[in-house]
């Protein structure tokens, strides 16, 4: 591995642990609720997030390149949630824009098992093929668009292990609940865990990312289950624990208590 490469990722994973906070759901969602304004939803999450995951859109008009985190530039998309398919993506910004934005690493979605299987990998083969001319590490998203029963342990090792041979250097996964070391043994490249869906509750949050890092994951990178959170920043501070501190469950729930009772609830 060059010293680029190396470089970058350890900017991304200090200590081989890594919380990225994701605000780039509105490629294809739209101003999703406590998205309107990126910018301002992820400036108090700052200082527990190791990397910002962004479109080049966002990263231009909202965050201010003076006080940001490492950036994951998401380059892929074309596709929206009133289209035909998500998994119809191509890849959406040059090498040269990568470079010029500075970005730590670029991120884009496979969708394995959809009709654009094909595509969608050859996307991944073809910006592997840019990024590593210039020591920029691809993190593959194993996306299921619409289909979220499809997050089991059989299908999510299928396509972590499939990103990591076409030469992703990261993989961004679901958890599952069962069977979820398989997926982080079966893949040769540090496992990244994705949020889905808000969960219902802020303990069951805590208690998936805790049980995902105890299994192998090196990380996070969950939006909606922190900043629609009614309390972002307490959720962050507690998750940040959990993957960098090791702390328990029940730590991890305590420190979000005593944090939220000191801070103002977030706009609904």
């Amino acid at each position: 591995m060059d010293w680029g490469m190396k470089n970058r990722l350890s900017q991304l994973m200090p200590q081989g642990k890594c919380f990225f906070m994701p605000i780039d759901h509105g490629y294809f969602q739209g101003p999703t609720r406590n998205l309107e304004q990126p910018g301002e939803t992820v400036k108090p999450l700052l200082p527990y997030a190791d990397a910002i995951f962004v479109t080049r859109g966002v990263l231009r008009a909202a965050l201010d390149p003076l006080t940001s985190k490492p950036i994951v530039l998401r380059v892929s998309g074309c596709t929206s949630m009133v289209g035909k398919d998500l998994a119809n993506e191509e890849l959406t910004t040059s090498i040269a824009e990568i470079i010029r934005l500075n970005a730590s690493a670029v991120g884009l979605s496979v969708f394995i098992g959809s009709e654009y299987e094909k595509e969608t990998l050859k996307n991944l083969a073809t910006l592997v093929n840019q990024c590593e001319d210039y020591g920029i590490p691809v993190m593959a998203v194993t996306a299921v668009g619409r289909e979220m029963d499809k997050r089991e342990a059989r299908y999510l090792k299928l396509c972590c292990r499939i990103a990591a041979e076409l030469g992703a250097r990261v993989v961004k996964t679901y958890w599952c609940e069962e069977h979820f070391d398989q997926v982080v043994n079966g893949c040769p490249v540090p496992v990244i865990m994705a949020g889905g869906p808000r969960c219902e509750t802020e303990l069951e949050v805590l208690e998936f990312v805790h049980d995902g890092i105890q299994k192998g994951a090196v990380g996070i990178n969950l939006g909606r289950n922190v900043w629609q959170s009614p309390h972002p920043v307490a959720m962050a501070k507690a998750l940040r624990a959990i993957v960098h501190d090791n702390v328990s469950v029940k730590q991890a729930h305590e420190i979000l208590k005593q944090t939220k009772d000191s801070k103002p609830k977030a706009k609904a």
